[in-house]
């Protein structure tokens, strides 16, 4: 069962005030990731601590740089659960996690940042401007 809209309201427009688009059904997510040129940060955004401490605070770091990702999208894991699940379908080689970060370049995972990475020490990411267009190195936690 989904959390209710009103509980997550809040934790979805931290990230869509940030220029984040929601994606909901499978349908926006293959839309988005398959269609796109460029490189996509697909942001797993959650209720739980972790996103609040850590995750969305280091996006909102990360997207104040000079260099950003083509696209922000995000998916919200147990709310927009179908959506949650097919973007984890693009992130290949990396297991479930809430919160999680992904730089997709061409429909493939380029890098992601599962929770427990993101949970070490003072995290902020920050996007190697190279890495966006080589595809390796694209998140480094520092």
């Amino acid at each position: 069962m989904p959390y209710p809209e009103i509980m997550i309201r809040p934790m979805r427009e931290e990230l869509t005030r940030l220029g984040a688009r929601e994606l909901k059904t499978p349908a926006q997510v293959d839309e988005t990731l398959q269609n796109s040129d460029g490189t996509v940060m697909v942001v797993v955004n959650s209720i739980c601590g972790c996103a609040a401490g850590k995750a969305r605070p280091a996006i909102s770091i990360a997207l104040q740089h000079e260099t950003r990702p083509d696209q922000v999208v995000t998916v919200f894991a147990g709310a927009d659960i179908e959506a949650t699940e097919r973007a984890r379908d693009y992130f290949t080689g990396y297991p479930p996690s809430s919160p999680s970060i992904a730089l997709l370049k061409e429909g493939k995972a380029a890098k992601s940042l599962f929770s427990c990475r993101l949970n070490l020490g003072d995290s902020s990411i920050r996007i190697n401007q190279s890495s966006l267009k080589c595809g390796c190195r694209c998140l480094e936690v520092v």
